[in-house]
Order: structure tokens, then C-alpha cells, then sequence
């Protein structure tokens, strides 16, 4: 229920009240004068000053109970409804001592009140007291807060367990598929990674010049080796780095100039902190992008330009290599992966050949600053 909603019933509840105690107020005999008219007012206020029930229970508790005490006092035989709609407000919300020590004291003001109001018989005067606020109905309406408040209580609590139920699923998840990354690639990875540098340091202990796909090869195993390490941890939910972002781009353009491609890095604008997701992001945008330029292009220039605006991150990866309009390659696996990340993001996502040959990609990721 919204807080709007609440506040609609709780005013309907409070005029209701206000109304009855007025009503019943009314059909006894009572003149216009000063204190008959202080006794209407209190009459009044004790059932409006239910519509503060949920936000402030004691200090309504209280209010309720001060008016009771004096509409008795001003000769007024009425019960005290309002009361009772507090003390089961005020056990709800949990103040069950506050509640016990007004009520203990209603139960003893009240007689005496009674008798302020000019009766001089003391029986009768309990027996007004007794009347206005039946023992039985206190209860009542403590057993009833009480119980909701239990209710409630159990329902927060197993809501909580299905949360906990559900965060212990996703961690067993996590460590699952992090065993099966780790049994299904790290084995491979090792060899290739160990058979390159086994082959480049023959080479050179020979005096042959090394391949630069040879390079190639034993960089990207180091690279893929570095990367499943990463997401393993992260899987595991012991990560210690920080995940790798805009911080980190230089290190990719200089492993593709590594192998040969002339790229180049551009960052523009003020850079600002972005969300870990956004910035996890814009270097798998890069990685991939180069990853595929120097598989695919046969490029020889690569620029990527990093536009770092107020709400958004652009990125731009071009190169010059055999890509035309007439002959746009077919997307593979990784640009639709990139095309995901891109979307989850809310951001939009341009892969295509250029007009002047060569292949683009941009993308633009909104960056939320209240994160």
C-alpha cells in the first residue's frame, strides 16, 4: 500500500472516530457553556489525532489518552474509542511498555476524573471509569496489535529467508560455473600459453628471428591467462583488483602495436568516476575491437577515441582495413556480446563498414552520476 493510500484510510479512520465520540457526545444533556464546549473540542481532537497513529504512535497514544481524561473530567460519559485504536497502534509498532504504563494510568486518572466532574459518589464514579474504558477492551486491543505485529513480524522473516535463499543459489551458481571455466580452459590456456614461450625462447637461444604471430600467440595466452584468473575470482566472490576499465586501455593499444597495427589511444574530455559496470564495459568495447581488427581487417591503422561527456561515455574504434559497404562481414559472436553489454547498459551501439573503407564502431554508454 502506498503512502498516499495509507494516509487516505488513516484520515477516514480519524474523522469516523471523531464523528462517533461526537455523536455520542451530543446525545447526552449538556449545555453551550465554556466547559461543555472544551468537552466537544476534546471530544474532537482525541479522534482526529488518529490519523498520526502509524507515524507517531506514543505521542498519539498520549494525545488520545489526555483528551479521554478530560471530556470525563467536563461531565462528558463517552467511551474512550480513541484510546483504544491507539494502544493497538502503539503495541504494532512495537512500544508495548509505553503502552502498559498509559493504560495502567488511564485506568487510575479516569475515576478521579470522574469525580472532577462532579459526582460525589466514589462506586459510581468507578463505575463511569469502568464504562468508559472496559477492561476487556484494552486487552483486546493490545492482543490485536500485538498479533498483527507478530504476523508482520514472521512475513518480513520469511522474506528475508527467500532473499538469503536466493543470494545462497547464486553463489552455489557462481562457484559452479566458476569450477567448470576452470576445468574446461585453464588446462588449455596453460599449454598454449607454455608451448609459445617454449617456442620463442628456442628461437632465440638459436639465433632464428621470432614470428610476430608467434608473439602474438604467447602475449594473447598471458592476456587470456590474466583475464580467466580474473574472472574466476570474481566468480568466487574473493576478488581483490579492481576490474579492468578506462584505466587500462592504454595497456590493450599497446599490445596491438605490439603485433604490428599503427593504434592509436584518444581520451577527450574530463574524466569522471562512472559506474564499475560502464567502465568494465568500455574496455571489453576496445578489447574486442582490436581483438577483431587484427584477426579479420588486415588493417594497418587503428584509432580509438574516448569522448568522456557529462552523461555519457562515446567510444570510437576505426581502422582502414578491407571492410566496404558492399561487403559487410557478418557479425560474429563476440560483436553480439558487445551489442548486449552495450544494451543492458540502456546505451545504443553502431558496428559497421565506412564509406571510405574500413570498419567502425561506436557506442555510447549513459552514465548515471547519482551512483
Amino acid at each position: 500500500m502506498d503512502r498516499g493510500r495509507i494516509d487516505v484510510v488513516d484520515w477516514a479512520i480519524a474523522v469516523g472516530v471523531a464523528a462517533i465520540l461526537l455523536v455520542t457526545g451530543l446525545s447526552g444533556e449538556h449545555s453551550a457553556t465554556s466547559l461543555d464546549l472544551l468537552g466537544y473540542a476534546l471530544l474532537t481532537v482525541g479522534g482526529l489525532g488518529l490519523a498520526a497513529r502509524r507515524r507517531a504512535p506514543v505521542p498519539v497514544l498520549a494525545v488520545t489518552g489526555l483528551c479521554a481524561v478530560g471530556y470525563q473530567a467536563a461531565g462528558f460519559d463517552v467511551p474512550v474509542v480513541a484510546y483504544l485504536f491507539a494502544v493497538y497502534a502503539a503495541v504494532r509498532a512495537g512500544h508495548r511498555t509505553a503502552t502498559v504504563v498509559a493504560s495502567v494510568t488511564m485506568l487510575v486518572v479516569l475515576p478521579v476524573a470522574a469525580l472532577a466532574s462532579g459526582l460525589h459518589d466514589t462506586s459510581e464514579a468507578f463505575a463511569r471509569a469502568r464504562g468508559a474504558l472496559e477492561l476487556a477492551w484494552l486487552i483486546a486491543a493490545g492482543a490485536a496489535g500485538e498479533a498483527l505485529r507478530q504476523a508482520e513480524r514472521r512475513a518480513d522473516e520469511a522474506e528475508r529467508t527467500r532473499e538469503e535463499t536466493a543470494r545462497r543459489r547464486a553463489d552455489e551458481e557462481r562457484l559452479r560455473i566458476a569450477r567448470e571455466l576452470h576445468d574446461s580452459l585453464t588446462h588449455q590456456i596453460s599449454i598454449i600459453k607454455v608451448q609459445s614461450e617454449v617456442a620463442v625462447h628456442v628461437a632465440r637461444r638459436r639465433g632464428e628471428p621470432v614470428p610476430e604471430a608467434l608473439l602474438a600467440i604467447q602475449e594473447a595466452g598471458r592476456e587470456a591467462t590474466r583475464e580467466l584468473r580474473a574472472t574466476l575470482e570474481a566468480l568466487r566472490d574473493d576478488d581483490t583488483t579492481p576490474p579492468r576499465g578506462l584505466d587500462h586501455l592504454p595497456e590493450l593499444v599497446e599490445r596491438a602495436r605490439a603485433i604490428g597495427l599503427d593504434a592509436t589511444l584518444t581520451i577527450e574530455g574530463q574524466r569522471h568516476r562512472v559506474p564499475a559496470a560502464v567502465d568494465r564495459t568500455v574496455y571489453r568495447i576496445v578489447q574486442e575491437s582490436l581483438t577483431n581488427i587484427a584477426r579479420h581487417a588486415d588493417a594497418a591503422t587503428a584509432s580509438v577515441r574516448v569522448d568522456c561527456r557529462p552523461d555519457a561515455l562515446a567510444i570510437r574504434v576505426d581502422d582502414d582495413g578491407r571492410a566496404t559497404p558492399d561487403t559487410a562481414p557478418t557479425p560474429g559472436v563476440g560483436l553480439l556480446g558487445m551489442r548486449e553489454r552495450v544494451t543492458a547498459l540502456g546505451g545504443r551501439l553502431r558496428a559497421e563498414p565506412r564509406g571510405e573503407g574500413g570498419f567502425t564502431v561506436q557506442a555510447e554508454l549513459p552514465v548515471d552520476r547519482t551512483l
